[in-house]
């Protein structure tokens, strides 16, 4: 199982949030670069780069510190927030995204997110599920769709989507554990490679995870808030 690091931007500066609140905002580092060149140095080698400034707005709006990140690094790295447009994909890759996540396009423009699993693949092309009591949101959270989850995820995988991260919105920054039962039922009914993300609390969360089937897991709030560190995800390998 892959572990992926999540660095939240919102004016370019490491942050947290809980449950998607913009209103709960927690800066951890003025310079994301220096997350992420620690995370390099101890072993790490995926990163979840999610523009909430974008994510809320529409568009693109961190895409310099993806650039900084790509240039000074050499994780590989998943962006998203805010990708709406031709215009927005093309910039994040030539910006030095090595894949793309996509969300609220996925809800609001099918064929638009089926085009771009066309041109790029499906190796390149994240689909973003987050959901709500079993339904998918959008807008960074912050509109609810009556879109079932499960369905959904069928939907896209009958289009050629290979990977998809579903974040449980009422877990997320809750550090209550992630929803590992969703999860299984998942893998044991979908041909999917499923990304867990959302109240992974630690390394037990990790290992239940793992035996749910998960091809990799984020982890943001228990790493900056010290409950799994460095060490537990060498020792967890």
């Amino acid at each position: 199982m892959r572990t992926i690091l999540a660095i939240d931007t919102i004016e370019g500066k490491c942050v947290r949030l809980t449950k998607g609140d913009f209103g709960t905002r927690k800066v951890y580092n003025n310079d994301p670069l220096e997350v992420a060149k620690e995370a390099e140095d101890n072993g790490i080698g995926y990163l979840h780069l999610v523009d909430l400034d974008g994510a809320r707005n529409g568009k693109p709006e961190n895409l310099r510190v993806l650039e900084k990140l790509a240039a000074r690094t050499t994780l590989s790295i998943d962006f998203g927030g805010g990708i709406r447009k031709d215009d927005d994909i093309v910039s994040a890759f030539n910006a030095g995204a090595n894949q793309i996540t996509a969300g609220s396009i996925a809800v609001t423009d099918v064929e638009l997110f089926v085009r771009w699993l066309s041109l790029y693949g499906h190796d390149k092309l994240i689909l973003g599920a987050d959901f709500r009591d079993g339904k998918v949101s959008t807008a960074g959270w912050i509109k609810d769709s009556e879109t079932e989850l499960i369905p959904f995820l069928k939907d896209y995988i009958s289009k050629g989507v290979k990977y998809t991260i579903c974040t449980d919105i009422e877990k997320d920054g809750m550090l209550k554990g992630p929803a590992t039962d969703l999860y299984k039922k998942i893998t044991g009914e979908l041909e999917i490679s499923l990304i867990a993300s959302g109240g992974i609390s630690s390394v037990k969360d990790l290992e239940d995870i793992e035996k749910a089937g998960c091809e990799g897991v984020i982890i943001g709030k228990a790493f900056y808030e010290g409950r799994i560190t460095f060490n537990d995800l060498k020792n967890l390998c």
